[in-house]
């Protein structure tokens, strides 16, 4: 093995190539990103630093000057415009031609945007996925301006607490029958609702967006139910759609994402992916886990099998999200869940939620609750289903669960 190429220069990629050092790789490593600055954290972007609390150096995973120091070639600002499996080179944008003898797909997701006919490239419409982006949206967030969110699932939700917390005027709107529908039990949803609510949120379900109205800055939207909105900006979070483009035209394999076996290897031989554009077998069903912990979790795991050490990657699901006060913290996938427990917890406000599939604990939301979300973790990633009624049962001596 002499060189690796890592083509998307995010959490995934830069995990990657750590590992590769990191476990004794002494070949050629090209780390390749589209952006101008080195690898960061992406989810405090819709959280501190948009905030203001977090600076940009504090975001980057590692100073610049770690790539050059493990002789890591990081190529920013540049652009992969095709992949030759055939021959294992991949071309530039400036036309330069590479050649690998393992290639690694950690190109990320991005983010659903509204359509042109709808107002969607407004000024002052936004989505929530990199630097750029937060950065364009940082001057709007200010006290007594008008802000349309548009989506219920974590990221519209986060924007809105940042901009209720910056004091802006927020309506949200969700055209599902409640917000976060498609990731979380109606018990959880309630909780987020009632937490926005005490924060001045105009949360709207059952109400979708019929167009943004503006000539060429968004100056209001004209919601499903009729309801005319005056505007200052909008926050587009509809979800996100793996970057899959280079590796579709590549020929390979594309099932919800980049598919991999249970090494992290694509339908080539010499390629792997790893991230958010990834997808791998969980309990029998084809999924992406899109969170920080699988980004890193599944790029090592490429990394030791890029390195021949045929090693299985096992999911193991963990996600959060920070909105005001409120740190909510979740283990496993709850896909196909058949019943849900609310347990409170040690602290006014503090509960979880415990997802069962039939007598399967599949799954744990935490509020304010890091103990339960400990056990519940523990316990999902050990195979263990307490009862319902136990988990229920206010006198439950949680930590003994471990143990038993």
């Amino acid at each position: 093995m002499k060189h690796v190429v890592v083509i998307g220069a995010g959490q995934a990629g830069a995990s990657l190539v750590a590992k590769l050092r990191s476990e004794g790789f002494e070949g050629q490593i090209t780390l390749i990103g589209g952006e101008t600055g080195p690898p960061y954290q992406r989810p405090p972007l819709s959280k501190a630093y948009l905030l203001g609390e977090m600076t940009e150096e504090r975001l980057y995973l590692r100073p610049e000057s770690f790539y050059a120091e493990q002789n890591i070639d990081l190529r920013l600002d540049t652009r992969v415009v095709a992949i030759d499996p055939a021959n294992r080179q991949i071309t530039l944008n400036d036309k330069s031609v590479l050649t690998y003898d393992a290639l690694a797909l950690t190109t990320g997701a991005h983010p659903r945007t509204l359509p042109a006919s709808i107002g969607g490239t407004l000024d002052n419409v936004f989505t929530v996925r990199d630097l750029a982006d937060a950065d364009a949206m940082a001057p709007a967030f200010r006290n007594g301006a008008r802000a349309l969110i548009i989506g219920g699932g974590y990221i519209g939700l986060e924007a809105a607490a940042v901009a209720a917390k910056r004091g802006v005027n927020v309506t949200l709107v969700e055209m599902a029958d409640r917000i976060l529908q498609r990731v979380a039990a109606p018990e959880t949803s309630a909780y987020f609702r009632k937490l926005h609510g005490t924060h001045g949120v105009d949360i709207r379900e059952g109400v979708g967006l019929n167009r943004l109205i503006g000539t060429d800055r968004l100056t209001g939207a004209e919601l499903s139910d009729g309801t005319v909105l005056d505007l200052d900006f909008a926050v587009v979070g509809v979800g996100i759609n793996p970057a899959t483009t280079l590796a579709e035209a590549a020929g390979l394999t594309i099932d919800n994402g980049i598919a991999c076996d249970e090494h992290s290897r694509t339908s080539d031989p010499y390629v792997w992916a790893a991230g958010d554009c990834a997808s791998c077998l969980f309990n029998g069903q084809r999924v992406r886990v899109e969170s920080v912990g699988n980004a890193i979790d599944q790029a090592e795991n490429a990394a030791l099998n890029i390195l021949g050490r045929d090693v299985a990657y096992t999911p193991k699901p963990w996600f959060w999200s920070d909105q005001y006060d409120c740190k909510l913290q979740i283990a496993g996938l709850n896909i196909g869940y058949t019943d849900v427990v609310v347990r409170k917890g040690d602290t006014d406000g503090s509960q979880s939620h415990w997802y069962y599939k039939n007598d399967q604990l599949i799954a744990v939301d935490a509020m304010n609750d890091p103990r339960n979300y400990m056990v519940g973790k523990r316990l999902i990633e050990a195979g263990k289903s307490p009862s319902p009624s136990i988990i229920a049962d206010a006198a439950t001596d949680m930590k003994a669960l471990l143990r038993a």
